[in-house]
């Protein structure tokens, strides 16, 4: 492939240039407060990156080809606070088209922060989860395909049918408490509050809330049980009824080795409605699983999770069944190159029966670090979407290809202490 000279590039390239020079300034401050007689008034390890990519996009059907600049930047920070535990993780940036059509242009940005409080026998933790995106999100921390970005491992996604151009705001606050009775037994609540809009009125907006009390066991030093109950409430600002489902989740953990974790829990949902004709009731399994492996260089976790929700983000699934499975892989060859893949599937049909949607998206990529602020970076992402049910117009069908290479300035991590 080969990408032509546009008048575009020249304010990436003037964009990329300040943020590397002022990013450098900001890094000559830092290190000698760290390092001085006075230290700074936080501890913990931050690491960021600032990144110019180009992506080229095949659109499945008459679609096209569409070649983007990217202006990215990551972020993530956590303190050394055993009591008060903080974590922040953020990626961001702005991209435009170099040719071919405008769909998902624009800026993109997500946000995840997490504050925990640690008693002697107690622990609450409170997080909040935001993002601003063009389209679907479908790899990575960030959600858009070809830009290279911060490893994420797979969860349930937000919108399990995809669609291009269709900008969403999305924010979720979430919240649990934890208190130890003894060595063996504890006790713990979880509440989340979220909401899905879309600003240009081409999605299926709604808001949830969910609250579920759970107690575990300890059998021994590996392997530990549980019981949950879970209750959520769907609303949907455009439609004057709600959705809710209560289910109850027996679990059983267990740590194989040092390496080994493995995590499942399964048990019946009952879903209702309060207009029966647009979400009918009935009765479905509900179940979370997950495989953790963490070897010093190399990490994979694979999931599987299938519920019922308010909705897949478009307005003709108003309540479906999700079923949801993802592996994420990364392994660290020396210390400058870290490769990664990753892969999913996602199963959904309407509460109604009007049809299944299939998607699944997979993909790779490498960054090398080029001496002390330098990184190259290469990725590939695979999306396919089929669907029996009637979709919206903007939604993917067929195959889409992404394609994205780009530079970097990526400091190692920095270390804080007070």
């Amino acid at each position: 492939m080969s990408f032509r000279k546009t008048a575009p590039m020249k304010p990436s390239l003037a964009i990329l240039a300040v943020l590397v020079i002022a990013s450098a300034s900001a890094r000559a401050q830092v290190v000698p407060a760290v390092n001085g007689p006075k230290p700074l008034p936080i501890s913990g390890t931050l690491k960021y990156d600032l990144r110019y990519s180009q992506t080229l996009q095949r659109y499945p059907g008459s679609g096209g080809t569409t070649q983007r600049s990217v202006v990215s930047g990551e972020l993530t920070y956590s303190n050394s606070n055993a009591a008060r535990p903080f974590s922040l993780t953020y990626s961001g940036g702005d991209m435009w088209n170099i040719t071919g059509g405008s769909t998902g242009d624009g800026v993109f940005q997500h946000m995840a922060v997490s504050q925990g409080f640690v008693g002697r026998n107690w622990a609450l933790n409170l997080g909040d989860d935001v993002s601003y995106l063009p389209q679907s999100p479908t790899s990575g921390f960030s959600g858009i395909s070809g830009v290279g970005s911060l490893p994420t491992t797979p969860t349930q996604p937000t919108q399990p049918i995809l669609t291009l151009n269709s900008r969403s705001v999305s924010n979720s606050f979430s919240s649990s408490f934890t208190h130890t009775i003894n060595r063996a037994a504890s006790l713990g609540i979880s509440g989340n509050y979220g909401n899905l809009r879309f600003p240009n009125g081409d999605g299926l907006s709604m808001d949830q809330w969910q609250v579920g009390p759970e107690i575990s066991w300890r059998l021994n030093a590996l392997s530990s049980i549980s019981a949950q109950y879970g209750y959520s409430r769907f609303s949907y600002p455009d439609y004057s009824f709600t959705m809710g489902t209560q289910s109850a989740q027996f679990g059983y953990q267990r740590t194989w080795s040092r390496r080994l974790k493995t995590n499942v829990s399964a048990g019946p949902e009952w879903i209702q409605g309060s207009h029966t004709l647009m979400i009918p009731s009935s009765t479905d399994l509900t179940v979370n699983a997950n495989v953790l492996y963490e070897a010093r260089s190399m990490s994979a976790t694979l999931s599987y999770s299938q519920a019922a929700t308010g909705g897949a983000g478009v307005t003709t699934d108003v309540g479906a069944h999700n079923r949801d499975i993802g592996l994420m892989l990364s392994r660290q060859f020396g210390r400058n190159l870290t490769a990664n893949a990753y892969g999913s599937y996602m199963r959904t049909n309407g509460l109604q029966q009007n049809g299944v949607t299939n998607g699944k998206i997979g993909g790779a990529g490498a960054t090398r670090q080029l001496g002390r602020f330098i990184i190259v970076f290469v990725n590939y992402t695979a999306i396919q979407q089929s669907s029996s049910a009637a979709l919206p117009t903007n939604a993917i069908s067929g195959l889409s290809q992404v394609v994205g290479f780009g530079i970097g300035y990526s400091p190692r991590e920095m270390h804080f202490k007070k």
